[in-house]
């Protein structure tokens, strides 16, 4: 089942609940059918490889995993760490993406 996602890649948003609460970043990629996104410097876990005949030492690598969506807020550009839910506005031919809490254009 593929979720209607409102958030797009390139959006800044910040995480409301989690381990990583407060924190912000762009989105790196969306996931529709899982309903998640990923967030750069959000969720970074360490992931360990085991030794192959390429990189014979093995190593320690970390990976940015995805987040539910429920979880972030798009970030509102005029108040430092607030957040906003995103509702849409139809104007003539064109469908464009609002903020919920003032009406202004997502950009």
């Amino acid at each position: 089942m593929a979720y209607k996602m409102k958030l797009r890649v390139g959006d800044t948003v910040v995480v409301r609940s989690g381990k990583d609460k407060g924190k912000s970043g762009k989105i790196v990629a969306v996931h529709p059918t899982l309903n998640k996104v990923t967030v750069e410097g959000v969720n970074v876990v360490k992931k360990h490889r085991k030794p192959t005949q390429v990189n014979p030492t093995g190593r320690v690598e970390e990976i940015t995993k995805p987040i539910w969506a429920s979880k972030v807020g798009i970030a509102h550009p005029s108040k430092k760490g607030a957040t906003s839910r995103i509702g849409y506005k139809v104007t003539g031919d064109k469908k464009v993406r609002v903020f919920k809490s003032n009406g202004k254009e997502i950009k």
